[in-house]
């Protein structure tokens, strides 16, 4: 089976090459068989790449251990279904992962239009089909995942199996590792999309929306993904390593940001450019920066120039990662500048107070965050390069400014609805935000004298009353003029006001999922923590929470021995729950896990973590962590999933006539 592995990604490297000329001299005769081959290479690209990625799974699932990537990342005890997804657990299946990610987005997109769009399609397979190719290259020359084990005999390597495999990461045994990476990989490698429409524009001159409508459901759902994977990320730092968060501004979080910072960005800004034909380089250079920061991304996770608990070890791949990503830098800017005169905006901006200028700020803001974060996540290595020690920077500094740009962006997530194109009045200004403004600075008020001194926390709760009021009332406003046009219900004219506008209302709904999440991320100022070291019998406080550990026990399996603390909670007298955090030491990797154990309500999470054992081994140390509203960042980013559905539904009129074109 290996053997069939390596022979397919051999296929696949002259087949992407085949892919990328065939379309790329499709482009410049204009000959149709020459499209429709560059067409079938997609496909074939596409089938070898899932036989291979096949392949790999069926040398996981068996425990192939002749297999190095196999003996690495499995062993004879690691239950079947963590066998199954150590596909992507280490970078050589990951990178297989991603180049199947890559081929089956060819063969979607070349299959969608295989009967329109001819005079730019063939620059679309083309742009896809050099970002195959390079993967293929990875896969097959520098991180095959089909390398069998070899050892010396006498002056000869010969293949060799061992007896049993070094096993799962144990970091990786948790079901939010079962979906992150393949979600996250979805928006990383979705973004290649609109970046070869935007490519194939700029070479073919077609700079109007079309390129925009043919892509803005790609554009969409990568987002939604990337949104996902970055949440779930989240979710799995929060119950798996320990330390009582789940964002802690790590090189490689950052990394995953950055993408969706930019493209963010773009599903705002695109809306200027369709409407007034403004902002065309903007978002040229949105999506161009999307795609190559997608790719970055993935740079850095293999690279070893950073320091990171999600990171790879160095793997040798960053030379050609910076190669790749140098080179389409430079030719993506090459083409920018060279059609930059066809990029000049259909109109000028006529005031600063307008919607207009409302998604410029928005953009500036972006884009600020975005510098902010990358010049945050490099600054080690450029202080390696002058100084020869790498300076890290941390959570304080990101906090420092990231705190403050965040909070302008939600609050101008409801400025801009109630701005006017062109320009806004007085008069309007007034009887938009004065209502908001008022509710805003009384809800202050009261926070205030309740006990909430915090200012960053005061001025999160302000602007997320004064945006959820906004959005709010343009559904309920909405939703009472139809009432009185059509004469429906006012449920139902809410439910059709909102079909009628997709886009537009499931934008709000995401707004939505951002106020709630904010909330949830204004809860880390009032995070509060103990840690106490505990013998049966002993008890400890925590706030009003009082816990007492009732036993320790000692167990373990054929993959892990384990140490559970058991401790009842209780709170003004009465109990609550019990909750049991575990310590874990994985046989096969001789490497530990904390299995924390979390009980959570709407208002707070109590999150308690087994360190270890005293230093006289009597007693255990336990931490255990109050935090407020972490409920809110899942329950937002779940809106923020249904919101991402709603906005990529046709309208209601396009339901009608067929769906949307």
């Amino acid at each position: 089976m290996a053997d069939l592995g390596n022979i397919l990604l051999f296929f696949l490297f002259p087949i992407s090459v085949f892919t990328a000329l065939t379309a790329y001299a499709a482009g410049v005769t204009k000959r149709r068989g020459l499209l429709e081959a560059a067409r079938r290479g997609a496909y074939a690209a596409f089938a070898v790449t899932t036989l291979a990625v096949l392949a790999l799974e069926y040398l996981l699932v068996t425990s192939d251990f002749s297999i190095e990537y196999v003996a690495s990342n499995t062993n004879l005890a690691l239950p079947l279904f963590y066998k199954m997804v150590a596909l992507w657990a280490g970078h050589n299946g990951s990178l297989l992962l991603w180049t199947w990610i890559v081929t089956m987005f060819s063969a979607i997109v070349a299959y969608q239009h295989r009967h329109k769009n001819n005079d730019i399609m063939p620059y679309v397979i083309f742009t896809i089909a050099i970002t195959m190719t390079f993967f293929s290259v990875l896969s097959v020359f520098i991180a095959n995942p089909f390398e069998t084990l070899y050892q010396e005999i006498g002056n000869t390597l010969q293949e060799f199996a061992v007896q049993d495999g070094r096993g799962l990461n144990p970091l990786l045994q948790h079901p939010a590792m079962i979906i992150h990476p393949p979600i996250l990989f979805i928006g990383y490698v979705g973004s290649v999309v609109p970046f070869a429409f935007a490519i194939a524009a700029l070479i073919t001159g077609k700079l109007g929306t079309g390129w925009i409508h043919t892509t803005r459901r790609w554009a969409l759902t990568t987002w939604g993904f990337l949104s996902v994977g970055i949440v779930l990320g989240g979710k799995w730092a929060y119950v798996e390593l320990g330390w009582g968060g789940y964002w802690a501004w790590d090189p490689v979080e950052n990394a995953s940001l950055l993408p969706w910072l930019t493209a963010t960005a773009y599903l705002h800004s695109v809306m200027i450019q369709e409407r007034k034909g403004m902002l065309k380089v903007w978002n040229m250079a949105l999506v161009i920066s999307t795609y190559l920061l997608s790719v970055f991304g993935t740079f850095l996770t293999r690279s070893g120039i950073v320091s990171s608990v999600h990171a790879f070890a160095n793997s040798g791949l960053g030379p050609a990662f910076a190669v790749f990503i140098g080179l389409s830098t430079i030719l993506s800017i090459l083409l920018l500048l060279y059609r930059r005169k066809d990029l000049k905006p259909d109109e000028e901006m006529e005031s600063l107070v307008s919607r207009e200028s409302g998604f410029l700020f928005n953009n500036l803001l972006f884009l600020l965050a975005t510098i902010a974060v990358l010049w945050g996540t490099l600054f080690p290595v450029i202080s390696e390069i002058f100084t020869g020690d790498q300076i890290t920077v941390g959570p304080p500094w990101f906090n420092n400014i990231m705190i403050p740009i965040g909070l302008a962006l939600l609050l101008l997530t409801g400025v801009g609805p109630l701005l006017a194109w062109r320009h806004t009045s007085v008069e309007t200004m007034k009887r938009s935000f004065g209502y908001p403004i008022l509710g805003s600075v009384v809800l202050v008020i009261i926070l205030f004298f309740v006990g909430v001194k915090d200012g960053w926390a005061l001025g999160s709760f302000a602007i997320s009353f004064f945006v959820m009021w906004t959005i709010v009332v343009e559904f309920i406003k909405g939703a009472m003029v139809r009432r009185k046009n059509s004469g429906e219900n006012f449920l139902k004219a809410l439910y059709m006001l909102s079909r009628k506008n997709t886009r537009r209302y499931g934008g709000y709904i995401i707004h939505v999922a951002m106020v709630v999440m904010f909330i949830g991320f204004t809860g880390n100022a009032f995070n509060s923590e103990t840690r106490a070291e505990v013998a049966e019998g002993d008890s400890f406080q925590l706030g009003p929470y009082d816990f007492k550990a009732i036993e320790i026990i000692h167990d373990q399996n054929d993959n892990y021995s384990a140490e559970t603390l058991i401790m009842e909670m209780s709170r003004n007298g009465r109990l609550i729950s019990t909750i049991s955090p575990q310590k874990r030491y994985y046989f096969a990797s001789e490497q530990p896990s904390t299995e924390v154990d979390i009980y959570t309500t709407l208002r707070e999470d109590i999150y308690a973590v087994l360190s270890g054992m005293s230093n006289d081994g009597e007693k255990v140390i336990v931490q255990v962590y109050r935090n407020p509203f972490v409920s809110m960042v899942w329950i937002g980013a779940f809106i923020l999933v249904v919101g991402t559905l709603f906005a990529m539904l046709p309208n209601y009129r396009e339901s009608k006539s067929g769906g949307a074109k």
